[in-house]
């Protein structure tokens, strides 16, 4: 852990209107993270995953920032976990979201651990918040493989069923799902099955996808565990015209889930 200054903490993001991150790393250590290119930004000697830098002064930039910045949505979560295990100790994510709901922002949490449960009255509170989970496999043992540092499926599962009960928005994010293992039929179904049992608002998916740095962690876990389905992951990933018939037959299957629990209204882009 290394105690870092940030300049801003409220930034322009394409997933909403303001993006807030108060850690930059994540000890969530998942395989297929998105966000490892940061690591060019904020060099370190550990792995993507094996550091996190506190921005010990967000708070601190928050008040500055919202003395002119317009009230609009922020996502947490777009380069590290929010909710991980460090938030406990430093409440930074609390303490900002806290503050953004009182300046009239409206606070979307997308996260895969289970602490953000200990925040759950103070988001009912606030009222303008939606809290998410990330799951992506039903798979308990294939979670801890690829999210080694997250929260168990049954946790996270739990975060959406205590939000519904405190009558706060909730979303759930199925993704990207893993080839070869979690984007079978029987997964999607069980995915599905919890969408419905749990009456979670809205729910998005994704597939896996090639970003900067992902594959050379994702190469050395199927090198490890899953050498048969390199084949697999190198089409999906690199050859455009299989990727393009993969994501086709995904979607579909993916509706036809939906469909199947009752739950294809609530999802993205149906």
């Amino acid at each position: 852990m290394r105690e870092v200054v940030a300049r801003t903490i409220l930034n322009d993001s394409k997933l909403g209107d303001y993006s807030l991150n108060c850690y930059v790393g994540c000890s969530h250590a998942c395989v297929y993270c998105y966000a490892r290119f940061m690591q060019r930004f904020h060099p370190h000697e550990e792995p993507w995953g094996g550091f996190v830098d506190v921005k010990v002064n967000a708070v601190e930039c928050l008040v500055k920032q919202l003395r002119r910045a317009k009230p609009g949505h922020v996502f947490t979560s777009s380069a590290c976990d929010a909710y991980q295990p460090l938030e406990r100790e430093w409440h930074l994510t609390r303490k900002c979201a806290e503050m953004l709901m009182e300046y009239g922002f409206q606070v979307n949490i997308l996260t895969k651990s289970a602490l953000v449960l200990e925040d759950i009255p103070m988001y009912a509170a606030g009222k303008r918040c939606r809290i998410g989970v990330t799951i992506t496999t039903p798979d308990e043992e294939v979670a801890r493989i690829w999210e080694p540092g997250a929260s168990p499926v049954a946790k996270r599962t739990e975060v959406i069923r205590a939000a519904k009960a405190a009558g706060i928005e909730t979303s759930v994010m199925f993704g990207p799902l893993l080839p070869g293992l979690s984007d079978d039929d029987a997964s999607l179904d069980r995915l599905f099955a919890l969408a419905a049992e749990t009456g979670v608002d809205n729910i998005w998916t994704d597939c896996m996808n090639l970003r900067p740095k992902v594959w050379e962690s994702v190469r050395a876990l199927l090198v490890k565990r899953y050498p048969s389905l390199m084949p697999l992951y190198r089409g999906v990933l690199f050859n455009e015209s299989e990727r393009e018939r993969y994501v086709e037959d995904l979607h579909k299957r993916i509706r036809a889930a939906a469909s199947r629990h009752g739950v294809l209204g609530k999802l993205d882009g149906a």
